[in-house]
């Protein structure tokens, strides 16, 4: 959403152009972010997976040379360059997972999405493929629990990736809706309203690892919410775990201008006007561009039968057309370097793919 500056008015940087900086009240005019796939592409997504098990390969094996999609390979490459360098996010809709086992779900999806990048770590424990499901925990308790293990409400944040992934495999009794925000339209309008706070979100903010400390780092790391590098804007944000980093006694003290302009972010993440709101259904996968999108999740309320909870498959990965990235990112991706950036890696970290929610 392009906004035109006030007279005499600079802004920090130059406005976002371009189908990065949507709206949802545009989004939700059209479906055209929406892929729906065909009966052939689904039965070329099965034939790879039984060439897989066949062969015994680890799901975490899996790359495009081990999952060969000749027609549908094509189609997901334009997806990957939309994910990247268009809108920043597609639905892909169709995969029957009803008829799947838990393995065979997860080697379809993963599969698919090494067509899109290379899966990287979530966890300290090494996680390439992440299950969101309900473990009974409380963020809210404890600030090293992470969101997905609980029911509670996510609030506007990005992942530490280039591409975010979600495969629904089972819905909630009531709510766990995803939402989505432009993290450019934010920009713009902040630019243009209050460019003074869109100033104060280009400087550092202490963030917190939430325990998962890579070996000779802090407990939290510092980066702007707001990064121009490489004639782009780039966003990395989680509110909870900037407040949470307030735990540290080292950590640099938030000021009245900080919280203004995260509150003002805030606000405008959860602009109705801005913001677009999805319902999964079993089978639906979203990915989304953490470089210029936000993501969210309400709080849910589960089912009481085990085989019924909501369950969601995750991959988070590194897209090898991948944009540049300012070297501070290097303190949450571990390195910058296009195809091979971010996760999380720490002393005891081993690549997996587990098939429990663990």
């Amino acid at each position: 959403m392009a906004t035109a500056p006030a007279d005499n008015f600079t802004p920090p940087r130059p406005f976002v152009e371009g189908p990065s900086a949507w709206t949802g009240a545009e989004m939700r005019k059209t479906d055209a972010w929406i892929y729906r796939l065909s009966d052939a592409q689904i039965a070329e997504l099965e034939a790879a997976m039984r060439a897989t098990q066949a062969k015994g390969l680890d799901i975490a094996a899996i790359g495009r040379d081990q999952f060969p999609l000749p027609t549908l390979g094509s189609e997901l490459l334009k997806i990957e360059d939309e994910i990247v360098n268009g809108r920043g996010f597609v639905l892909i809709r169709g995969i029957p997972v009803e008829r799947y086992s838990i393995a065979e779900a997860a080697t379809i999806y993963y599969g698919l999405g090494s067509w899109l990048g290379n899966a990287r770590s979530q966890n300290a424990k090494g996680h390439v493929l992440g299950h969101v499901r309900d473990l009974g925990l409380s963020a809210e308790k404890d600030p090293n629990v992470r969101i997905y293990q609980t029911t509670e409400r996510q609030t506007y944040h990005t992942d530490s990736c280039d591409i975010v992934g979600l495969l629904c495999l089972k819905t909630a009794k009531s709510g766990g809706f995803s939402s989505i925000v432009s993290s450019m339209t934010i920009y713009n309008v902040m630019a243009a309203k209050r460019p003074d706070l869109a100033a104060r979100l280009m400087q550092p903010f202490a963030t917190d690892r939430r325990g998962e400390v890579p070996a000779g780092k802090k407990p939290y790391f510092e980066i702007p919410v707001f990064n121009d590098y490489a004639g782009k804007l780039s966003v990395i944000y989680a509110r909870r775990y900037i407040d949470s980093a307030q735990r540290f006694p080292d950590a640099r003290r938030l000021t009245a201008e900080d919280i203004e302009a995260l509150d003002y972010f805030d606000s405008l993440a959860n602009d109705s006007e801005l913001r677009l709101d999805m319902e999964f259904k079993p089978g639906d996968m979203q990915f989304l561009h953490n470089h210029t999108l936000l993501h969210d999740r309400t709080a849910y309320v589960d089912w009481d039968e085990p085989e019924k909870k909501r369950h969601l498959l995750r991959l988070w990965l590194a897209a090898p057309n991948g944009r540049e990235l300012p070297p501070v990112y290097a303190e949450r991706y571990g390195t910058v370097t296009i195809g091979d950036r971010g996760g999380i890696i720490c002393d005891e970290t081993r690549l997996h793919a587990p098939l429990d929610p663990v």
